[in-house]
């Protein structure tokens, strides 16, 4: 389950290591997302949030989110 302050996060928290550091969550490219889904996703609210993200690119949703990354939320 997740809650509505997860996709907030997706809009702006960052992949803090490996090939796509730097980069919002929800702009990860799914194959990468696929790749961790495979070799064991990161412990915690990281590898939560990663999960969703895959969830959300995998039905097609990541149009709800990106409207989200320009939104002064916190």
């Amino acid at each position: 389950m997740f809650d509505k302050q997860d996709l907030v996060k997706l809009a702006k928290v960052k992949m803090p290591f490996g090939k796509y550091s730097g980069r919002v969550l929800i702009d990860l490219p799914e194959e990468y997302l696929l790749w961790f889904a495979k070799k064991g996703f990161p412990e915690g609210a990281l590898g939560h949030l990663l999960k969703l993200a895959l969830e959300v690119h995998i039905h097609g949703l990541t149009h709800i989110i990106k409207p989200l990354k320009t939104m002064d939320i916190d």
